[in-house]
């Protein structure tokens, strides 16, 4: 499984941003897909994450202010981030989980300041 994310960048304070993740290759019917985030120095930690039947799983940090969704018949989740915050700066994994396999993708990179 090859992951493609996409949509990262600068956004201010306060402001909107959205990512999409592509998963392509050998994809079964049942899947969890989602987000994390590093800052360096720490461990790498959920963001975000959305089974193919619906469910979701939220850091309480982001609780309110992000919304995961995904297009199965595309293989893609998206994180709709608002109200963003300078401690949201990181770089955002897209993660991908099916039967007992996990794969990451490249990182994006996520600003948030004036």
């Amino acid at each position: 499984v090859q992951l493609q994310a996409s949509g990262g960048g600068l956004v201010q304070p306060g402001g909107s941003l959205r990512l999409s993740c592509a998963a392509s290759g050998s994809i079964f019917s049942s899947n969890i897909m989602g987000w994390y985030r590093q800052v360096p120095e720490k461990q790498r930690e959920l963001v975000a994450v959305m089974t193919t039947g619906g469910i979701t799983n939220y850091a309480g940090s982001v609780k309110g202010r992000f919304t995961i969704s995904r297009d199965n018949a595309k293989n893609t989740v998206y994180l709709q981030m608002n109200s963003v915050k300078p401690e949201d700066t990181a770089v955002y994994f897209c993660n991908f989980i099916q039967r007992t396999s996990t794969y990451w993708g490249q990182g994006t990179l996520v600003t948030v300041s004036s």
